[in-house]
């Protein structure tokens, strides 16, 4: 007898085909990953399999035909556990192959049942699905536009959609009560591990008649209801953490906090005002305490100050131990005296047997320095809260910020409202005015951001005047808003979770290229379809474009 594993979405069948003439033409066929078709009878197994779903069953087959065949020469074997040992390039350029593999194809299908219940999810809240056009004007969303130049109006371009921004406020002034869609958003940016380059997918919902209350209660039935749904681990439920951005950059140097990490961080300024150490002198101070910790060693505090001046461009990551006596030794402990030892441990309520770090340096780069030495010792010492899902609100982001030009430029989306409407914007040091802007942050990923929307003309003109914008500038650039809003604006608010993020986080993936399933590679090249890719002179032609590259 001849033993065929075959498989299909549904799991593995085994096949036996005896040795009889008639399969004696259709063996030398049967390669590897080919595609069959097989008529038989279903028996019961002698040696049963309790690991497969068919193990007590398989087929004895009475025809079997070749509806595709396979190569005799796999790239790689889709089947194998070993996948991630087979560069990643070679495994986009054959991605139907690679989806062929169990993990992958299962992460495709929870990506599909997600999003059927995040639809159900919004229909049951009274949501209306409504699509937004692809094709769609330039508009300030924080990175590069995808630009498509128009044939039938030479010089002028269309811009992919960073987000449905304008088109949703747009829905809530044509009266519609509560909008959503799953839509594809396009930013121009550098790839990373949670961010797919080019293109990705929100769940993007607005309200009218909202308030930053009423979105966080969507936020936190909706969100916490998916997740409990496709996972065995715990899932904080709702109402979620709120936490100040200021508060949020103070304590854990991050607008995404990870809340499975304990670790905080400490300013230890005023400690070390008068210090004679000149690593301190003059500069911000933070310290972050790592209790019961006594058996770290040297190796483990060179370790961490080599990744924080190799990868977070730190001067130095200073350190001391503290004994079971309490006591200080090792690392810049004779800089630190018996008063300034005192004041620490009252600050950050160290415990006997613990470890300090210190980072100084000017405010926000200690601040951001802080914020990475926190994740790493998170991650080093094994702190993180196991098999659990952390959710927070991120909330009162400042509406603007400083460029690296010096400029005043939005913080958030330049849409919102700000806190203290236009008398904050008349009156305020526009770096002390806040917004009502707000993240949603799981296991520290940003997993939505949102706000309530300026829909004031004037205070729209005014809040773009401060960041550069003239009033000719936002009727041209945002006319479309700009004339909408003349004609009895109701107040709206919304927000936009992340479904590439959600789908990778409940999944338990590490790269969002894990379940999205055609991904570009970390060039942002689709190596599948062999994108981009030149065109003829023809199609240029019809664009009016002429290339101008130095070759």
């Amino acid at each position: 007898m001849t033993f065929i594993d075959l498989r299909d979405e549904f799991g593995i069948t085994q096949i036996v085909m005896e040795n009889s003439p008639e399969f004696d033409d259709i063996k030398p066929d049967l390669t590897t990953e080919s595609c069959i078709m097989v008529e038989g009878t279903v028996v019961e197994r002698a040696s049963k399999n309790p690991k497969m779903p068919t193990g007590d069953i398989e087929v004895v087959a009475s025809k079997i035909a070749i509806l595709g065949k396979c190569k005799n020469v796999l790239p790689f074997e889709p089947t194998s556990d070993s996948l991630a040992n087979v560069r990643e390039d070679l495994r986009l350029e054959y991605r139907f192959l690679e989806l062929r593999n169990e993990h992958i194809h299962k992460n495709i299908l929870l990506r599909s049942n997600i999003m059927k219940t995040l639809r159900n999810k919004m229909d049951e809240l009274g949501f209306t699905e409504i699509q937004t056009p692809i094709l769609a004007n330039s508009s300030p969303e924080g990175a590069r536009d995808f630009l498509v130049p128009s044939r039938l109006h030479p010089g002028e371009f269309y811009a992919l959609p960073q987000a449905p921004q304008q088109f949703k406020q747009l829905l809530m002034v044509g009266g519609f009560n509560k909008y959503y869609q799953i839509a594809p958003c396009f930013r121009d940016e550098d790839p990373r591990a949670d961010r797919a380059p080019g293109e990705f997918y929100q769940l993007d919902f607005e309200m009218s008649f909202a308030t930053q209350e009423d979105v966080f209660k969507v936020l936190e039935e909706v969100v916490p209801d998916v997740f409990s749904k496709f996972t065995s681990w715990k899932v904080d439920k709702g109402p979620f953490v709120r936490i100040p951005y200021k508060e949020a950059m103070e304590k854990y140097g991050i607008d995404k906090p990870d809340l499975r990490n304990p670790l905080v961080i400490n300013d230890v300024t005023s400690v070390f005002e008068n210090t004679e150490f000149n690593a301190f002198k003059g500069k911000t101070i933070k310290v972050i305490v790592a209790n019961n910790q006594p058996e770290l060693g040297r190796k483990f505090f060179d370790n961490m100050s080599e990744f924080a001046v190799n990868e977070l461009g730190a001067k130095g990551l200073a350190w001391v131990k503290l004994d079971g006596e309490n006591s200080l030794n090792g690392g810049i402990s004779k800089f630190v005296n018996e008063e300034q030892k005192d004041k620490i441990i009252e600050i950050t309520g160290a415990k006997p047997e613990s470890a300090m770090f210190f980072i100084a340096d000017e405010f926000h780069t200690a601040q951001k320095i802080a914020g990475g030495v926190r994740i790493e010792l998170g991650n080093r010492l094994d702190l993180l809260e196991k098999d659990t899902y952390r959710f927070c609100l991120i909330v009162d982001f400042p509406m603007y910020e400083l460029s690296d030009e010096g400029t005043i430029d939005f913080n958030h989306n330049p849409f919102s409202m700000p806190q203290g409407g236009l008398k904050a914007l008349e009156e305020q040091d526009p770096l002390d005015i806040l917004a009502y802007q707000y993240d949603l942050v799981c296991n520290g990923y940003e997993m939505a951001s949102g706000a309530v929307r300026n829909h004031d003309p004037e205070l729209m003109v005014k809040a773009f005047e401060i960041a550069g914008y003239t009033r000719r500038d936002v009727e041209e650039r945002f006319g479309a808003l700009f004339n909408a809003f003349q004609y009895g604006t109701p107040p709206h608010a919304g927000a936009a979770p992340g479904l590439d993020r959600m789908v990778m986080l409940i999944a338990g993936e590490d790269n969002l290229r894990g379940v999205i399933a055609f991904p570009k590679n970390k060039k942002a090249r689709d190596l599948l379809m062999r994108a981009p890719s030149t065109v003829t002179k023809e199609q240029l032609k019809d664009v009016h474009i002429k290339l101008d590259i130095e070759k």
